[in-house]
């Protein structure tokens, strides 16, 4: 069933035309994947859709009780509020009612024997139940813990740019939505937050549009692909994987089209040059005809890489690190780490956020002094380093000139010389845009230049620092068949796990504070050996300390039988108890002072019956070590 319609949209940036009057439907639960090179409108139709932007022409229809619930690429919390104030500031009054409860519980557990603070939250408690907020309660702080925020009452002011995201990405994925709109969600998240998300929008009840460079992510969660390309919008049922089967045939069919539009051409164009004259209505159509061939505008061809540049001899010697460590602000980031980079390896740097990974690559690169040991770069290395932070650009130079500002020309392995037009048309700069001004270009479409002007000093050493951030996915496939030819080296920092897969094959792994581990494969590779290394930990661990426990005691003493011959009995009974209290607070109403009694009763038979299961466990972990041992 449809729930929202757009049709003849058409929006123009500047000359540029974004929406050439383009339809299409979201239906119930379908999960729509938007892709397309950076500088189309991606971001702009998701803001269209929800409501933040407008269009030249066209008609979007939907429901009124419709609920678009939309995560920028760049989100803006409100300073002052704590995260979970954050997470309800301005929703609905279900959050509205869960704020209060949450301030109503801080408030008696710092002051118990507060009176008012003990009616208030009576009185939130009855409110949770009347709009049946607790599992809202219960999902709103567990996609938080799962999103790696924990401290529900910090400032949003004190969080990182990572952080902030987070917290976006949790109260987008909170309220309750008909079309959750996500644009580049997977950004400065680690590779497991990402796999959690996957499996949480697995189940989102709405439809979902997202934007995103992650390759496995659009391939896992959509059901749909919108691909914009040139102002059209071409739809294909399935996941990513399908789409670039289809648009593989749909790319045929239009290069075949376009072979006999030419073919056609040709002949009418011979037939007007031998002189026809158009005397007759025969001769005016066929007139007509060509001209109608002649203005139609053919298929963009899509120009590979074939080539390898790289002109710079590399020699034997690469980069090697002896014993090296650093801290930053008290905390042990690499400590007393080596490393030997051999010619033509391909290796990725990868670990959770803030380990070090990027302070890693700027040491080798000599931007950042090591605390303790040493790193020597061979005498023909010349590296070329892409950063998370691009340069600043002078919005008033021309695509073409802040190319050539760096070269004119490349030269590639057998000495052809690739010029800066032809460059720039490989990464997907048309002729048409290249006399562009920069300050015209989308965000996506300058890290695009700014890795262009990177490779365009032909580095035989390569620094990629989170390369896969705000570049599209015909972008990164670009990129990626740059690096399958490049004949030097390659290390990067990513969390993008196709683009590892598809790049590297030796890791280093930043683990706990300081250690890092090496690891010859590919990010699925180093995956697979991870769990099954955590499967034969878990197995072995419970085995050490049966082998410990079981040379320590035989049988259990008497003291210990009598205990847990009677363990269950009081397990039961506290569990009884706390039911027969919780009703007779209900009871009470408004008796405050019978209440509050209750209520420290309830929380010491709470702490009880917590004391009693953990000893309930040990006691069981005890007997089953003593019949293995016999």
């Amino acid at each position: 069933m449809s729930i929202l319609q757009v049709e003849n949209l058409y929006k123009t940036y500047g000359e540029k035309v974004l929406f050439d009057h383009i339809s299409f439907t979201i239906e119930e639960k379908q999960r729509v994947g938007l892709i397309g090179v950076n500088g189309t409108g991606k971001s702009t139709l998701l803001k269209v859709i929800a409501g933040l932007d407008s269009a030249d022409e066209g008609e979007i229809t939907h429901a009124n009780s419709l609920h678009i619930e939309y995560l920028p690429q760049e989100p803006e919390l409100t300073n002052g509020l704590t995260v979970l104030d954050q997470i309800y500031y301005g929703e609905a009054q279900i959050m509205k009612v869960m704020r209060e409860y949450e301030l109503a519980l801080a408030n008696l557990e710092q002051q118990p024997e507060n009176e008012r603070y003990l009616k208030q939250l009576i009185s939130m408690q009855q409110k949770m139940d009347e709009h049946d907020a607790w599992e809202a309660n219960t999902v709103a702080k567990t996609v938080l813990t799962k999103l790696g925020i924990t401290d529900f009452t910090k400032l949003v002011d004190h969080l990182s740019g990572g952080q902030k995201k987070r917290v976006a990405i949790a109260k987008a994925l909170i309220q309750p939505a008909d079309i959750l709109i996500l644009d580049e969600p997977t950004n400065h998240l680690d590779n497991n937050t990402i796999e959690w998300l996957e499996s949480y929008l697995a189940s989102y009840r709405g439809s979902i549009i997202l934007i995103t460079h992650d390759r496995y992510f659009l391939n896992r969660v959509t059901n749909q692909i919108f691909e914009l390309d040139h102002g059209q919008l071409y739809t294909y049922s399935g996941n990513y994987e399908v789409f670039l089967e289809k648009k593989a045939e749909r790319e045929i069919n239009a290069e075949q089209s376009e072979l006999k539009r030419q073919n056609l051409l040709r002949r009418e164009l011979a037939w007007i040059r031998r002189g026809a004259k158009a005397r007759s209505t025969k001769q005016k159509a066929r007139i007509d005809r060509f001209e109608e061939l002649n203005e139609q505008k053919g298929p963009v061809i899509k120009k590979d890489l074939d080539f390898a540049i790289g002109s710079t001899r590399l020699g034997k010697k690469v980069i090697e690190l002896k014993n090296i460590s650093k801290s930053l602000d008290g905390k042990l980031l690499i400590g007393d780490f080596s490393y030997l980079v051999t010619p033509g390896e391909r290796l990725g740097i990868i670990g959770p956020n803030g380990s070090g990974k990027s302070t890693l690559l700027n040491m080798i690169a000599g931007r950042i002094p090591v605390d303790n040991g040493t790193i020597e770069i061979g005498e023909t290395v010349k590296i070329g380093f892409y950063t998370q932070n691009h340069e600043e650009m002078d919005g008033n130079l021309k695509v073409i000139e802040y190319i050539k500002e760096t070269a004119e020309i490349v030269h590639t392995i057998d000495g052809t010389i690739i010029t800066a037009e032809q460059m720039l048309e490989r990464f997907l700069f048309p002729r048409s845009q290249q006399w562009t001004y920069i300050r015209k270009l989308s965000g996506g479409e300058r890290r695009r230049l700014y890795l262009l002007k990177v490779l365009m000093e032909e580095p035989n050493v390569l620094f990629l620092d989170e390369p896969t951030n705000d570049l599209d996915t015909q972008t990164l496939s670009v990129l990626e068949d740059y690096l399958d030819q490049f004949p030097g080296v390659v290390l990067t920092v990513s969390h993008d796990r196709y683009f590892l897969d598809r790049v590297v094959d030796h890791l280093i792994v930043f683990e706990s504070a300081g250690k890092l581990s090496r690891f010859q494969g590919s990010y699925s590779d180093y995956m697979e050996a991870k769990q099954q290394q955590d499967l034969i930990q878990e197995r072995e661990i419970p085995k050490e300390k049966t082998t410990y426990k079981k040379e320590k005691k035989k049988r259990l003493s008497y003291k210990e039988q009598q205990e847990w011959d009677g363990i269950e009995d009081v397990i039961a009974r506290l569990e009884d108890k706390m039911v027969h209290l919780e009703q007779e607070i209900a009871a009470a109403g408004s008796d405050f002072a019978k209440v509050q009694e209750l209520y420290k009763e309830q929380e010491e038979t709470k702490k009880r019956l917590e004391e009693t299961m953990e000893r309930w466990e040990e006691l069981s972990l005890l007997i089953e070590e003593i019949e293995e041992g016999n």
